[in-house]
């Protein structure tokens, strides 16, 4: 791998799981390798239990702000990631070499409307949680291998 690597995280909203894997990222990936970007296809304000979770794990994202993708024309991506089938589904085009990758994660937010309380609602939260971080903890070895 050679440079730095612009890496967008994307999904309907930005206000969740996009928001924990760029959390993640700036927090875990080896400093100066990657520049690291979150957006929505639409922007609705970073979640609160997002939020909160992600705070319990370590990781403040409090300060992060919700952008819609054409906030960020202009920065050559070299990797786009979508977090969500919708993203996925209406991804745009990229400009460039850009390599696209889907790593669909639950909806914490359709999940809570199921839950039976307010632990089992940031249950929802912190799993997604976990599995974003492992996401994020692989992806220089997937990165290295494209």
């Amino acid at each position: 791998m050679t440079g730095v690597k612009r890496i967008l995280f994307l999904c309907s909203a930005n206000s969740c799981r996009s928001q924990m894997a760029e959390g993640f990222a700036k927090k875990l990936l080896p400093p100066g390798l990657f520049e690291v970007h979150s957006a929505g296809l639409e922007a609705a304000g970073v979640n609160p239990k997002a939020a909160l979770v992600m705070k319990e794990a370590g990781v403040d994202i409090s300060a992060q702000r919700s952008k819609r993708i054409n906030e960020l024309q202009g920065v050559g991506f070299d990797i786009v990631i979508t977090v969500c089938g919708g993203a996925k589904e209406r991804c745009p085009i990229f400009p460039g070499r850009v390599r696209t990758i889907h790593a669909g994660f639950d909806d914490p937010p359709a999940l809570e409307a199921g839950a039976k309380d307010e632990q089992e609602a940031l249950g929802h939260y912190r799993r997604v949680r976990d599995e974003i971080r492992e996401f994020v903890l692989k992806l220089p070895e997937m990165i290295n291998g494209l």
